[in-house]
Protein backbone atom coordinates (compact mmCIF):
# COMPACT_ATOMS: atom_id res chain seq x y z
CA UNK A 1 0.00 0.00 0.00
CA UNK A 2 3.10 2.50 0.85
CA UNK A 3 3.55 2.15 -3.42
CA UNK A 4 -0.34 3.47 -3.71
CA UNK A 5 -0.02 6.29 -0.84
CA UNK A 6 2.95 7.52 -2.89
CA UNK A 7 1.31 8.05 -6.12
CA UNK A 8 -1.50 9.42 -4.17
CA UNK A 9 0.45 11.70 -3.06
CA UNK A 10 2.03 12.30 -6.49
CA UNK A 11 -1.26 12.85 -8.15
CA UNK A 12 -2.26 15.59 -5.11
CA UNK A 13 1.01 17.16 -6.09
CA UNK A 14 0.20 17.63 -9.50
CA UNK A 15 -3.14 18.59 -8.91
CA UNK A 16 -1.66 21.34 -6.36
CA UNK A 17 0.61 22.68 -9.65
CA UNK A 18 -2.71 22.81 -12.16
CA UNK A 19 -3.10 19.49 -13.53
CA UNK A 20 -6.17 17.99 -15.00
CA UNK A 21 -7.53 14.53 -14.26
CA UNK A 22 -6.34 13.46 -17.81
CA UNK A 23 -3.06 14.98 -17.47
CA UNK A 24 -2.32 13.08 -13.70
CA UNK A 25 -4.37 9.84 -15.51
CA UNK A 26 -1.47 9.93 -18.17
CA UNK A 27 1.32 10.79 -16.58
CA UNK A 28 0.96 8.28 -13.81
CA UNK A 29 -0.37 5.47 -15.69
CA UNK A 30 -3.65 5.38 -13.67
CA UNK A 31 -7.39 5.55 -14.78
CA UNK A 32 -8.73 9.14 -15.50
CA UNK A 33 -11.74 8.01 -12.80
CA UNK A 34 -9.16 6.99 -10.24
CA UNK A 35 -7.30 10.24 -10.62
CA UNK A 36 -10.63 12.25 -10.08
CA UNK A 37 -11.04 10.00 -7.05
CA UNK A 38 -8.04 10.97 -5.38
CA UNK A 39 -7.34 15.17 -6.26
CA UNK A 40 -10.86 16.04 -6.40
CA UNK A 41 -11.05 17.17 -3.25
CA UNK A 42 -7.88 19.11 -3.73
CA UNK A 43 -8.43 22.44 -3.22
CA UNK A 44 -6.81 24.68 -6.02
CA UNK A 45 -4.55 28.00 -5.25
CA UNK A 46 -5.05 31.01 -7.86
CA UNK A 47 -2.36 30.03 -10.09
CA UNK A 48 -3.28 26.63 -10.42
CA UNK A 49 -6.83 27.57 -11.20
CA UNK A 50 -5.70 30.17 -14.11
CA UNK A 51 -3.32 27.17 -15.49
CA UNK A 52 -6.30 24.89 -15.53
CA UNK A 53 -8.48 27.30 -17.31
CA UNK A 54 -5.98 28.49 -19.74
CA UNK A 55 -5.69 24.22 -20.88
CA UNK A 56 -9.35 24.35 -20.99
CA UNK A 57 -9.65 27.31 -23.76
CA UNK A 58 -6.58 25.58 -25.54
CA UNK A 59 -8.13 22.32 -25.50
CA UNK A 60 -11.22 23.94 -26.51
CA UNK A 61 -9.66 25.77 -29.68
CA UNK A 62 -8.32 22.51 -30.25
CA UNK A 63 -11.25 20.52 -30.14
CA UNK A 64 -13.16 23.47 -32.47
CA UNK A 65 -9.94 23.60 -35.39
CA UNK A 66 -9.88 19.71 -35.72
CA UNK A 67 -14.03 19.67 -35.77
CA UNK A 68 -13.20 22.57 -38.67
CA UNK A 69 -11.16 20.51 -40.19
CA UNK A 70 -13.66 17.11 -40.28
CA UNK A 71 -16.16 19.31 -41.65
CA UNK A 72 -13.97 20.70 -44.18
CA UNK A 73 -12.71 17.12 -45.20
CA UNK A 74 -16.42 16.37 -45.28
CA UNK A 75 -18.07 18.76 -47.51
CA UNK A 76 -15.29 18.07 -49.69
CA UNK A 77 -15.68 14.29 -50.07
CA UNK A 78 -19.58 15.19 -50.36
CA UNK A 79 -18.96 17.63 -52.85
CA UNK A 80 -17.11 15.37 -55.07
CA UNK A 81 -19.90 12.64 -54.85
CA UNK A 82 -22.60 14.89 -55.58
CA UNK A 83 -20.32 16.41 -58.73
CA UNK A 84 -19.61 12.39 -59.87
CA UNK A 85 -23.40 12.19 -59.06
CA UNK A 86 -24.47 14.86 -61.90
CA UNK A 87 -21.86 13.90 -64.45
CA UNK A 88 -23.84 10.53 -64.56
CA UNK A 89 -26.61 12.04 -64.73
CA UNK A 90 -28.25 11.89 -68.39
CA UNK A 91 -30.07 15.21 -69.36
CA UNK A 92 -32.65 14.84 -71.84
CA UNK A 93 -35.76 16.06 -72.56
CA UNK A 94 -37.80 13.93 -70.22
CA UNK A 95 -35.39 14.68 -67.30
CA UNK A 96 -35.29 18.76 -68.03
CA UNK A 97 -38.69 18.53 -67.90
CA UNK A 98 -39.25 16.38 -64.75
CA UNK A 99 -36.19 19.07 -62.93
CA UNK A 100 -38.01 22.06 -64.50
CA UNK A 101 -41.69 20.96 -63.00
CA UNK A 102 -40.32 19.89 -59.51
CA UNK A 103 -38.55 23.78 -59.34
CA UNK A 104 -42.08 25.10 -61.07
CA UNK A 105 -43.99 23.07 -58.31
CA UNK A 106 -41.95 24.47 -55.14
CA UNK A 107 -41.23 27.98 -56.50
CA UNK A 108 -44.16 28.92 -59.13
CA UNK A 109 -47.73 29.89 -59.21
CA UNK A 110 -50.41 26.59 -59.56
CA UNK A 111 -52.92 29.01 -61.60
CA UNK A 112 -52.69 26.22 -65.21
CA UNK A 113 -53.47 29.51 -67.03
CA UNK A 114 -50.18 30.91 -67.48
CA UNK A 115 -46.44 30.09 -65.76
CA UNK A 116 -45.72 32.14 -63.56
CA UNK A 117 -42.46 31.62 -61.44
CA UNK A 118 -41.14 33.79 -58.90
CA UNK A 119 -37.76 34.03 -56.73
CA UNK A 120 -34.55 36.10 -55.21
CA UNK A 121 -31.83 33.78 -56.43
CA UNK A 122 -30.03 34.46 -59.30
CA UNK A 123 -28.88 31.38 -59.61
CA UNK A 124 -32.58 29.79 -59.55
CA UNK A 125 -34.03 31.82 -61.36
CA UNK A 126 -31.08 30.78 -64.43
CA UNK A 127 -31.79 27.04 -63.75
CA UNK A 128 -35.24 27.36 -64.23
CA UNK A 129 -35.07 29.64 -66.92
CA UNK A 130 -32.66 27.45 -68.71
CA UNK A 131 -34.72 24.06 -67.78
CA UNK A 132 -37.58 25.29 -69.22
CA UNK A 133 -36.02 27.23 -73.00
CA UNK A 134 -34.15 24.03 -73.54
CA UNK A 135 -37.20 21.26 -72.53
CA UNK A 136 -39.81 23.30 -75.03
CA UNK A 137 -40.56 25.32 -78.21
CA UNK A 138 -40.82 29.19 -76.81
CA UNK A 139 -41.45 32.29 -78.26
CA UNK A 140 -39.39 34.67 -76.29
CA UNK A 141 -42.17 37.64 -76.81
CA UNK A 142 -44.46 35.51 -74.61
CA UNK A 143 -42.23 36.30 -71.81
CA UNK A 144 -43.57 38.87 -69.12
CA UNK A 145 -41.29 39.90 -65.87
CA UNK A 146 -42.20 41.89 -62.78
CA UNK A 147 -39.78 43.08 -60.20
CA UNK A 148 -40.91 43.01 -56.52
CA UNK A 149 -38.41 45.78 -54.53
CA UNK A 150 -38.02 48.33 -51.79
CA UNK A 151 -37.88 52.14 -51.96
CA UNK A 152 -34.28 51.86 -51.13
CA UNK A 153 -33.52 50.08 -54.40
CA UNK A 154 -32.66 51.98 -57.99
CA UNK A 155 -35.72 50.68 -59.93
CA UNK A 156 -33.50 51.11 -63.36
CA UNK A 157 -30.24 49.53 -61.76
CA UNK A 158 -32.28 46.67 -60.97
CA UNK A 159 -34.71 45.93 -64.37
CA UNK A 160 -31.05 46.52 -66.19
CA UNK A 161 -30.02 43.55 -63.68
CA UNK A 162 -32.82 41.06 -63.95
CA UNK A 163 -32.68 41.48 -67.33
CA UNK A 164 -29.54 40.73 -67.75
CA UNK A 165 -29.42 37.96 -65.81
CA UNK A 166 -32.95 36.30 -67.51
CA UNK A 167 -32.65 37.30 -71.27
CA UNK A 168 -36.11 39.12 -71.62
CA UNK A 169 -35.77 42.33 -72.67
CA UNK A 170 -36.34 45.45 -71.01
CA UNK A 171 -39.80 46.45 -72.84
CA UNK A 172 -41.07 42.94 -71.59
CA UNK A 173 -40.73 44.21 -67.98
CA UNK A 174 -44.36 45.46 -66.64
CA UNK A 175 -44.56 48.09 -63.84
CA UNK A 176 -42.79 47.35 -61.14
CA UNK A 177 -44.62 46.77 -57.34
CA UNK A 178 -42.99 48.34 -54.73
CA UNK A 179 -43.32 46.46 -51.36
CA UNK A 180 -44.63 48.45 -48.02
CA UNK A 181 -41.76 50.07 -45.97
CA UNK A 182 -41.48 47.17 -43.01
CA UNK A 183 -39.10 49.52 -41.07
CA UNK A 184 -35.92 47.14 -41.10
CA UNK A 185 -32.79 47.72 -42.51
CA UNK A 186 -31.41 47.52 -46.31
CA UNK A 187 -30.00 44.25 -47.08
CA UNK A 188 -26.77 44.74 -48.76
CA UNK A 189 -26.65 43.11 -52.18
CA UNK A 190 -29.99 42.17 -52.55
CA UNK A 191 -31.61 42.74 -56.06
CA UNK A 192 -35.48 42.02 -54.90
CA UNK A 193 -37.86 39.36 -56.69
CA UNK A 194 -38.51 38.61 -59.84
CA UNK A 195 -41.56 37.25 -61.05
CA UNK A 196 -41.72 35.71 -64.49
CA UNK A 197 -44.61 34.86 -66.42
CA UNK A 198 -44.87 32.58 -69.74
CA UNK A 199 -48.62 32.73 -71.27
CA UNK A 200 -48.82 29.22 -72.25
CA UNK A 201 -51.35 27.22 -70.30
CA UNK A 202 -50.02 23.93 -72.35
CA UNK A 203 -46.80 24.17 -70.74
CA UNK A 204 -48.19 25.50 -67.08
CA UNK A 205 -50.49 22.52 -67.76
CA UNK A 206 -47.60 19.82 -69.00
CA UNK A 207 -45.29 20.58 -65.76
CA UNK A 208 -48.04 20.15 -62.94
CA UNK A 209 -49.17 16.68 -64.63
CA UNK A 210 -45.61 15.47 -65.22
CA UNK A 211 -44.99 16.49 -61.32
CA UNK A 212 -48.41 14.98 -60.32
CA UNK A 213 -47.85 11.80 -61.80
CA UNK A 214 -44.29 11.43 -60.91
CA UNK A 215 -45.00 11.75 -56.96
CA UNK A 216 -48.35 9.75 -57.61
CA UNK A 217 -45.76 7.17 -58.49
CA UNK A 218 -44.40 6.93 -54.72
CA UNK A 219 -48.18 7.52 -52.49
CA UNK A 220 -49.54 4.51 -54.27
Amino acid sequence: MTHNTNIIVEAKRLRNQGYSFGEIANKLKIAKSTAHLWVKRVELDEKALKKLNNKRILSRQKGLKVLKKNRAQTRKQIKTLAIKSISETHLNIGMKKLLCSFLYWGEGSKNTNSLTFTNSSQEMIITFLTLLRTSFKLEERKFRALIHIHEYHNENEIKNYWSKITKIPLSQFTKSYLKPHTGKNSKEGYKGTISIRYYDYKIALELTFIYNVFTGNFSK
